[in-house]
């Protein structure tokens, strides 16, 4: 090995192999589209370094290269990078290391001691083509008792980190900046989905990017709008759209930057998952549908960016939503959501409807192997003293309610209700009010005229936000009812046991169980049970029962049972009871 001094600050540059190394070369970008630092750029300058040092990176199939994209030097350690982690993996496959500059490498201290530790334990070298005054810097770890290597890296690393903290300061603040100028796009980065980057218009200054609404994302906002509307379940429209090959919104963006879809996602620690697309989930699409951004509106850490006046700031001219349309989607999810009480955990089709009569507790279900099950008095689990517990044959139980309950509703068509949530100013306007009383109890103790102005500047700001909700208008709720063409008998054939339960939860339904009577029963013993139904089903069901028992009459040729032969619908003053002799 021959060393020849070219620059004095830099006693390592310069140095030539006389063999043959073999090498991989290291190429990485935190943004694909930065031009200055594009692959292309790094690999000339690896190349020409690695002529300089008699290094080969092979050829064709046997090329020694790790390219990472869109990958920080500052977030991801050498070892975490998918491509450059796998040869480090290997370290008998190569002898040096070859980036174009130091930042390529790493931007941390931590980084720094981890790949030098690597580097001597492996006896490799690490060469960067534009060093400390611009020539090649060549860090030699194969000789452990030459400390210079490591301390050459130890003083870059520590220049590195500071320079990456300084441009995460610079742009945060700028970031921040932006944030708060409307119609302003910061640049860079993904956009909110149905959304894309656009020139500012020369009426609004002219400088900068804002934000349009993209056609492509826009249709697709609009088929799931329309297919929500027309009953589809969110499961239903995902898996619609991939399906139909329509790229989520992740994929969305890099098809529109001409990028390779899928990518890097959620994994273990040190091993992370690459899927080769990202598809839509129930997830993806709830999301996106309860953001504000539809709306036009900047968003920041999940909430609305507000200007001093506590109006949103816009991001856009062209919001993709109005406020209705955007409540109505909002209220649909909402009527839709799954409480997350509700048991899928277990198979009782009768959890929290059926009850001892005794005790007036619910009875669960309890099974033994082999056996299929009886729904049993809990009361001890309650503290409580049950004085004619019942137990009952749980598949007799299921068989019962199901039957009365088809019987009674199957027939009737089911309709979709969705609550439009209506706006009432007076609440903040009373907050607004008091926050404003207590800022003028502070009036004239200031010292200073900055001090003075800023208290000025905010008594100024609540008294324009009083009188902006003074002005708006209370908007009462609504109710939106719309029929489906379905019954309940065919909801009731598309559930599964939760499902099910939910609906006849919804309708009230009661089964009370009172204690048989010792003997070899085949059958369920109807006198020991009470089927009710409390809700808004009893006068659709009372009207189908009317109508069916007027159509057996007439078929017989005679009056309609008398109230109590069959079903009776007895009336209180406060709601209307549906009971099952």
């Amino acid at each position: 090995m021959n060393t020849l001094t070219r620059e004095p600050l830099n006693p390592l540059a310069g140095t030539v192999y006389t063999e043959t190394l073999r090498g991989v070369r290291c190429v990485r970008l935190s943004v694909l589209t930065d031009e200055t630092t594009s692959p292309e750029r790094q690999r000339e300058a690896d190349d020409i370094a690695a002529a300089a040092h008699n290094i080969s990176f092979g050829e064709g199939d046997q090329l020694r290269e790790a390219v990472d994209l869109d990958v920080s030097a500052s977030k991801v350690s050498p070892f975490d990078r998918p491509a450059l982690g796998a040869w480090l993996a290997r370290p008998d496959d190569f002898d040096v290391l070859v980036w174009w500059r130091f930042d390529r490498a790493i931007r941390s201290m931590s980084d720094m001691q981890n790949l030098a530790e690597w580097a001597r334990k492996h006896r490799k070298v690490l060469l960067f083509a534009e060093g400390i005054g611009g020539g090649p810097m060549v860090l030699d770890f194969r000789n452990p008792m030459d400390p210079m290597s490591e301390l050459m890296m130890l003083m870059l690393a520590f220049a590195a980190q500071v320079e990456s903290q300084s441009i995460k300061d610079r742009v945060t603040g700028a970031l921040g900046a932006i944030r708060r100028m409307p119609l302003r796009w910061r640049g860079g980065g993904r956009p909110s989905y149905g959304y894309m980057p656009a020139p500012m218009p020369t009426e609004h200054g002219g400088i900068g990017w804002t934000l349009v609404p993209d056609p492509d994302a826009v249709e697709v906002i609009e088929r799931i709008v329309r297919e929500l509307f027309d009953g589809l379940t969110v499961s239903a429209i995902a898996a619609g759209l991939n399906a139909d090959g329509i790229p989520s919104p992740r994929d969305h963006w890099a098809v529109k930057m001409k990028r390779e879809k899928g990518g890097r996602t959620g994994g273990a620690k040190g091993t992370p998952v690459v899927r080769s697309v990202f598809k839509w989930t129930p997830a993806v699409i709830t999301r996106m549908l309860r953001n504000e951004s539809l709306l036009g509106w900047k968003m920041h850490q999940g909430k609305p960016v507000r200007d001093t006046e506590g109006n949103p700031v816009m991001q856009t001219e062209q919001p993709i939503m109005t406020r209705a349309e955007f409540d109505a989607i909002v209220a649909v999810l909402d009527s839709r959501s799954i409480d997350n009480r509700e048991r899928h955990d277990t198979d009782a089709l009768l959890l929290r409807v059926i009850h001892c009569d005794a005790c007036g507790g619910r009875m669960y279900l309890s099974k033994q192997e082999g056996k299929g099950g009886n729904y049993k008095c809990n009361s001890h689990a309650r503290g409580d003293v049950c004085e004619a517990p019942s137990n009952i044959r749980a598949d007799w139980a299921d068989e019962y309610v199901t039957a009365e309950f088809l019987r009674l509703v199957g027939p009737i068509q089911t309709k979709h209700v969705v609550e439009i949530p209506g706006y009432d100013p007076e609440p903040e306007l009373l907050a607004t009010v008091a926050e404003f009383a207590e800022h003028q109890e502070q009036k004239g103790r200031q010292k200073s005229k900055h001090a003075a102005a800023e208290w000025q500047r905010r008594a100024d700001a609540l008294d324009a936000r009083i009188a902006l909700l003074e002005a708006a208008e209370k908007v009462e709720p609504s109710r939106v009812v719309t029929p489906t063409g379905r019954t309940f008998a065919d909801e009731w054939a598309e559930k599964d046991t939760a499902g099910r339960r939910a609906m006849l939860t919804e309708a009230g339904v009661r089964l009370d169980v009172r204690r048989g009577t010792r003997g070899g029963w085949r059958k369920l013993d109807t006198r020991r049970v009470d089927f009710t139904m409390r809700g808004d089903l009893d006068p659709a069901a009372e009207a189908v029962t009317d109508t069916a028992g007027d159509q057996e009459a007439e078929r017989r040729h005679e009056a309609p049972p008398a109230p109590g032969s069959a079903v009776r619908f007895p009336e209180t003053s406060e709601e209307r009871v549906l009971t099952a002799a």
